[in-house]
């Protein structure tokens, strides 16, 4: 086997992941590792394509996303459409998490008024029951 591919057990321990993870990937089309009958040998190339693929996972861009991203990588090294796509994908990203933050800035502030109506509620018939 040579030095620059990693067995399954090596992705999982290296990356923190399940086989179940890395064989949904191989089945989404995101990575294409190499197979010798069952075992499957990751290159450079799927690691580096994991690296994108979890980040990716982590600011919850879609797999769609993922690949279309992936997708424009190029071997030569011209990337400049992969980075301007990834670039744009993440001003969107960024733009609906500042605005789930606002909503849920709105919702943890009215809960705490909620519960400390309730507060006040639960003292009052404490005081009663006294």
């Amino acid at each position: 086997m040579p030095t620059d591919t990693m067995t399954i057990r090596q992705m999982c321990d290296a990356y923190d992941v399940t086989p179940r993870t890395l064989r949904f990937y191989e089945s989404k089309e995101l990575l294409s590792p190499i197979r010798e009958g069952s075992r499957r040998l990751f290159t450079k190339s799927d690691r580096a394509r994991l690296k994108l693929i979890l980040r990716g996972k982590r600011f919850g861009f879609s797999l769609e996303d993922i690949r279309q991203v992936l997708d424009l990588y190029e071997r030569d090294g011209s990337n400049a459409a992969q980075a301007i796509r990834t670039y744009e994908l993440a001003q969107d990203r960024l733009a609906q998490m500042e605005a789930q933050r606002a909503e849920l800035d709105v919702a943890i502030k009215e809960l705490k008024a909620e519960l400390a109506e309730g507060e006040r509620m639960i003292a009052t018939l404490r005081q009663a029951a006294e």
